[in-house]
């Protein structure tokens, strides 16, 4: 495409009404953006921007999204621009809630007060949130929420919001791993978290504070007597007896599979995820440790997921696979670009192959060879 920037060319395309216009002229503003988005004058980047706003509500969602991909990075987007765009849907609005600086402390919190939870997931994730927005995202008391922002790390946490979110951790459960990670947590903080949380978790209190066996039989102890004893192995014999309980009462769903992924209970977001995708378990793992996470993509897909929950199965089963580093937002971001090129046909029967246990490599190959 030729970038010279015509000015004359862009205002005609801009007043023809026509569907076809309209989509030429998204193109070349993107392409302008991707070539020469550095070095256009004032007056033309003035246009352009004048051009997108007039435009962005009468362009097809595949043309706002290059849009908003686009303009997340750019400092110098007006404000009222970007401020519309966090009301688009979330497919659209995602890079600008997680990436554009141009947004201010007082409509990151407009969006948490306002918008749905997919929106208030997108907010947790920013780079460098200060107190003031994390505050009001733990003041949701959803637990999502909650865990996503404390799994960022670059996420500002005042003392008492700390304090606050220990003291919730004792009935919300899934934010007690990730509130136990994060590097400003004190050892009194922890040591107060050992009387409620798994095993597992105590065991990363113990290595993580360097406690010693003294100190760690008077913890268990006052654990005892406070009633906070259930082992994980007590309840490790009643995951079966869950799952069936589960599917009796129509709760075996993608919300559940993923809330106790996010709580760290691995062999029954196993279990879920087999009955949900009717794959054996043997496969499911398969999937889920696989390095080349296209078959992971490919089954969310069959399953119908959005975006923002593939995202978070992506990160949090990268956890759970022996060896494997946490993602990177370049690994995440990847990885969704991937995702949206993937056909829900052709994804639909590849999980149907699977079910069948015919070659699992074959199915893999002729997806990645249509990306």
């Amino acid at each position: 495409m030729n970038m010279t920037f015509d000015t004359q060319h862009l205002l005609r395309l801009a007043h023809d009404k026509s569907a076809k216009s309209k989509s030429e002229l998204a193109d070349i503003v993107v392409s302008l953006f991707d070539h020469r988005g550095d070095v256009l004058s004032d007056g033309e980047r003035a246009l352009m921007f004048s051009i997108i706003h007039n435009l962005v509500s009468e362009v097809e969602i595949s043309v706002r999204r290059k849009l908003c991909e686009r303009l997340a990075d750019q400092p110098g987007t007006p404000y009222g621009l970007i401020k519309s765009l966090t009301e688009d849907d979330l497919d659209v609005a995602y890079p600008i809630l997680t990436r554009s600086e141009v947004l201010k402390n007082e409509d990151l919190i407009e969006i948490i007060h306002l918008r749905a939870e997919e929106y208030q997931l997108a907010v947790a994730l920013r780079e460098g949130l200060d107190t003031q927005v994390s505050d009001v995202l733990v003041e949701t008391d959803n637990p999502r929420v909650i865990s996503e922002l404390l799994n960022n790390q670059s996420a500002k946490l005042s003392d008492e919001t700390l304090i606050n979110l220990v003291h919730k951790s004792k009935e919300m459960r899934p934010i007690q791993g990730p509130l136990l990670h994060r590097s400003e947590l004190s050892e009194d903080m922890a040591k107060r978290m050992f009387m409620w949380v798994s095993a597992a978790l105590r065991t990363h209190i113990v290595s993580r504070y360097h406690i010693d066996s003294i100190e760690v039989d008077r913890l268990l102890e006052r654990a005892a007597l406070e009633g906070y004893a259930t082992t994980m192995v007590e309840k490790s014999r009643n995951d079966s007896e869950l799952i069936k309980s589960l599917r009796d009462r129509g709760m075996i769903t993608v919300d559940m599979m993923i809330q106790t992924l996010t709580e760290g209970e691995t062999p029954i977001f196993f279990a879920i995820f087999s009955a949900l995708t009717e794959l054996s378990d043997v496969m499911v793992r398969r999937i889920v440790f696989d390095k080349n996470h296209t078959s992971l993509a490919v089954v969310c897909h069959a399953l119908g997921l959005g975006e923002l929950d593939f995202a978070t199965i992506f990160r949090k089963t990268r956890r759970v696979a022996p060896g494997r580093a946490r993602a990177t937002r370049e690994e995440v971001n990847m990885a969704l670009e991937m995702y949206r090129e993937i056909d829900v046909i052709e994804a639909e029967s590849a999980v149907e192959l699977w079910r069948r246990d015919e070659d699992y490599q074959l199915a893999i190959k002729a997806i990645q060879d249509k990306l």
